[in-house]
């Protein structure tokens, strides 16, 4: 045993060892409340404070002279900064203890759009701010906030408001210089997202979210009011994004239209003709931007999880020369103002940085360095892809990280098998991607695991059929992923399928929890961050503005055969089979999986005497954001997952 793993397995003796029968006080430190769980010994928490150290800069747009802004943490929380040119400083210009992610410049000028919320709690406000610090709230208080839009030449913004309890967002209007003029154009029926304004302000494009397989395109006439339908009608379509083209003649959207794939198609306003950009197409595009003079589309395309950009021309759909990216996972990417280059965010096994392209000359230029916080690049792992058979015959595609010396070692066993962790995505229509992610090479640095990330069925990426495979009463076909996953880590001679934990949040926590009650005995343990215990509970609960969207995801449960199904696949029901140690995390200010469903879930495990520790959040909603909160949550989930895993 190395010097370091013995500091590790004393203070962690010291710290759990003696009281293992015991569950430890409730106390609370900074935001944090811990409930169940014990204090992280000294030495762990600084073998991890470099993963949460490394920092990672991400692409927002650009300024008219060409420089950038850009999304990165020096603080507690990720903050707008600007890059004037590649390698330059990081000037902050936003300095909140929220934190902001999301920049959108107002065409022809300095001035910037952000959204900002409370807590976590995701009632967005938009404000506009220049690059000297002076700000304007655009929105009104009280009211959620999404999808802004500037015209073309800056003078209007419009974006989705929605206000709370209502599951109908309305369509807002206003010039940029006089936020108090705004209007409200269209009173909307739906998840109602505004996608584009025509160059003459007259018109604006609208679509209606009502499934991720079902978006209805529409323009709306500013004077009137009305929506039209873009495209055909009378068949669920899934549009991605929309903007104009051809002088407001035609939309440039991504669609699934006849196709298991999301491909770039104009769509002629007038007729509903719909000309196809890339017939065929064997892997999806997830997003797109159009040059703004309208002739080329970048599109982004996922292929296996990584991704490709592909420029295409718009009149004939010819593919142009297109970059080739590092091996990593695209963010937010834009054409410059003059169209020249295109700004991205790239996410590799290492780094997450910024980058351009330069059309004509076919450069890449990296902007910004990130710093590693300390850590060792060599020990950085590359995921491998792999592919497992399940219980029907169908392949799930997996990335599997291993430690560097596994093959001679078996990580900090000091030779024989790995132990395994697995990690479960949220969604349901999400997608594990090989990006840059301090906690999983944690787990395999520093715990010595093979960390598994599996895309079951109902992922995104892999086609629309593969994600509908999990619709409503089907929802349990992708935990039966997750058995036949635990059925492969069998199998392999380096893996020990007797310490194995399962690991997801949001959508992903109601997996790891029906993995608990289906495959008890097959698990050392479970991570349940903010998932959904009681199907019923969670849709009564969520708030207004998505519930039919998840209606429509997961099925409705006043549907009186939906319920039945919900009351037999709920986790809450199946408590009694899960006597594996728990931990579950919840940030207080949740608005999607509200508290209440870890709390029932925890009472329930309690008062049968399962061990599980919960941790709150009371400065989070939906996921863990500030980098105190990350360090301190983080390095609990190694606790926990040395105790599970007999590590020492």
């Amino acid at each position: 045993m190395t010097s370091r793993a013995l500091l590790f397995g004393t203070a962690f003796a010291l710290a759990l060892g003696s009281t293992a029968l015991a569950q430890p006080a409730k106390r609370e430190v900074g935001n944090i409340v811990y409930d169940g769980a014990p204090a992280t010994p000294a030495a762990l928490q600084a073998a991890l404070a470099p993963y949460y150290n490394a920092r990672a800069a991400g692409f927002d747009d650009w300024l008219p002279d060409g420089a950038m802004l850009i999304v990165t943490r020096f603080g507690d929380t990720s903050q707008i900064h600007r890059v004037a040119s590649p390698g330059a400083a990081r000037t902050q210009l936003t300095f909140f203890s929220e934190p902001i992610s999301q920049a959108t410049v107002r065409p022809g000028t300095s001035t910037y759009l952000y959204p900002r919320d409370v807590g976590g709690a995701e009632y967005y406000q938009g404000y506009i701010r220049d690059l000297v610090g002076r700000e304007t709230q655009l929105t009104a208080p009280g009211t959620r906030n999404q999808n802004f839009v500037f015209s073309k030449d800056g003078k209007l913004v419009a974006w989705s408001q929605v206000t709370p309890g209502d599951p109908n967002y309305d369509v807002m209007l206003a010039d940029p210089a006089n936020p108090e003029g705004r209007r409200k154009v269209h009173d909307g029926t739906g998840a109602i997202a505004v996608r584009d304004i025509s160059a003459d302000g007259r018109t604006i494009l609208v679509a209606r979210n009502n499934a991720q397989t079902w978006v209805e395109l529409f323009t709306l006439d500013v004077a009137s009011g009305k929506l039209s339908p873009v495209g055909p009608t009378g068949r669920k379509i899934g549009y991605l994004g929309g903007v104009f083209v051809d002088g407001g003649k035609g939309v440039l959207t991504l669609s699934d239209d006849g196709a298991e794939m999301t491909r770039p198609v104009v769509i002629n306003v007038a007729s509903g003709v719909v000309r196809d950009l890339e017939p065929g197409a064997k892997w999806g595009t997830e997003d797109f931007d159009l040059s703004p003079d309208g002739a080329t589309v970048a599109q982004f395309v996922n292929e296996e999880g990584y991704s490709k950009i592909v420029l295409r021309d718009v009149a004939s759909g010819k593919v142009l020369a297109s970059p080739t990216l590092p091996k990593g996972v695209l963010g937010t990417a834009k054409f410059s103002p003059d169209g020249q280059k295109l700004g991205f965010g790239l996410s590799t096994s290492r780094s997450m940085d910024v980058w351009s392209y330069d059309l004509k000359t076919g450069q890449l230029t990296q902007w910004t360095q990130s710093e590693l916080g300390g850590l060792d690049p060599a020990k950085l792992v590359e995921p491998a892809l792999f592919r497992y058979p399940t219980f029907d015959g169908k392949q799930i595609p997996a990335f599997i990280y291993k430690p560097p010396s596994a093959a001679t070692q078996g990580g900090k066993n000091g030779g024989g098998k790995l132990p395994v962790v697995i990690q479960i995505h949220g969604g349901p229509e999400g997608q594990e991607l090989p990006a840059f992610n301090p906690r999983r090479q944690s787990w395999v640095n520093e715990l010595g695991a093979a960390v598994i990330i599996p895309n079951v069925r109902g992922s995104s990426g892999y086609g629309k059929t593969y994600l509908g495979l999990d619709n409503a009463e089907k929802r349990e076909d992708s935990v039966k992923d997750i058995g036949a996953l635990l059925d492969w880590v069998a199998k392999q001679p380096d893996l020990d399928a007797s310490r194995v934990a399962v690991v997801g949040q949001s959508y992903g926590g109601y997996m790891v929890l029906a993995v608990a009650g289906h495959y008890n005995d097959r698990v050392a343990g479970i991570i349940d961050l903010y998932g959904i215990s009681n199907w019923v509970t969670f849709l009564k609960n969520t708030e207004g503005y998505r519930r039919d969207l998840r209606r429509a995801e997961y099925g409705d449960e006043r549907d009186p055969k939906m319920l039945a199904v919900f009351e037999k696949i709920s986790p809450i029901v199946m408590s009694d089979k899960m006597k594996t140690p728990m931990m579950v995390f919840q940030g207080a200010n949740d608005p999607r999986v509200p508290r209440t469903e870890s709390e029932q879930m925890v009472a329930k495990l309690r008062a049968q005497g399962t061990e599980v520790w919960y941790v709150l959040a009371k400065d989070e909603g939906h996921g863990i954001y500030k980098k105190a909160n990350q360090e301190a949550v983080r390095a609990t989930e190694v606790v926990f997952l040395k105790k599970v895993l007999s590590l020492p």
